[in-house]
């Protein structure tokens, strides 16, 4: 079925192209959702007359979604789930509950909008992509846990964990400057033993030259 995209589709084209999907998607995803119109010539002339109100409105729409995007920047939820000992989840988690999450947070979220590929079936921090506009995304960083306690000492040991990598990597930095400039200051000294060596090889072949002259 060719449709007339109403928005930006990842992976179909811009607003305003004519594309070709398959008829079930197009009918049970793109046409109910207004996202797509059936590319009939009465749907083209409508969508042409229609183009720069359609075009402002997904401006200000993707305006609107920045500025939630900055407001989520670095948000960190935490799932309580029950888990055996080796950390599998009874259950799972799934964009619904981190929908909810949000929502609880304060962030009016729908589940299509959490684009988790995988249900979360393991205890651990993941990063999740959250669409806000289809030109707007943000990442958010979701921690499931046994309890919220036993969260805060996981993000305890984490920041500890990279502060002790930060200063190791530093200390390295340190001692790579320090070999750096240990190399540059014997270089001189290098350089002057090899002079003085060039001079005791080339000076036996001078006085043969100058005993050679003499006798001439």
């Amino acid at each position: 079925m060719d449709v007339i995209l109403l928005e930006r589709i990842d992976k179909l084209g811009q607003m305003g192209d004519v594309v070709k999907v398959k008829t079930g998607y197009a009918r049970n995803f793109l046409l109910p959702q207004k996202k797509a119109l059936r590319a009939t010539d009465a749907n083209r002339t409508y969508f042409e007359s229609r183009r720069s109100e359609l075009e402002a409105i997904n401006l200000e729409r993707k305006g609107e979604a920045e500025a939630v995007a900055k407001k989520m920047d670095g948000m960190h939820l935490v799932l309580v789930r029950q888990a055996g000992e080796g950390g599998q989840l009874y259950g799972s988690v799934t964009a619904r509950d981190v929908a909810d999450a949000l929502k609880e947070d304060g962030v009016k979220m729908d589940s299509a909008q959490v684009e988790l590929n995988a249900v979360i079936k393991q205890l651990g921090k993941y990063t999740v992509p959250v669409k806000l506009h289809p030109e707007v995304s943000v990442d958010i960083s979701v921690t499931v846990s046994r309890s919220m306690d036993q969260a805060d000492i996981d993000a305890a040991g984490a920041l500890l964990e990279r502060e002790e990598d930060a200063a190791e990597a530093i200390a390295q930095e340190h001692e790579a400057e320090q070999a750096r400039d240990e190399e540059l200051d014997t270089q001189p000294a290098d350089e002057a033993k090899a002079a003085a060596e060039a001079e005791k090889t080339d000076a036996p072949a001078i006085e043969e030259t100058k005993g050679a002259e003499d006798k001439g």
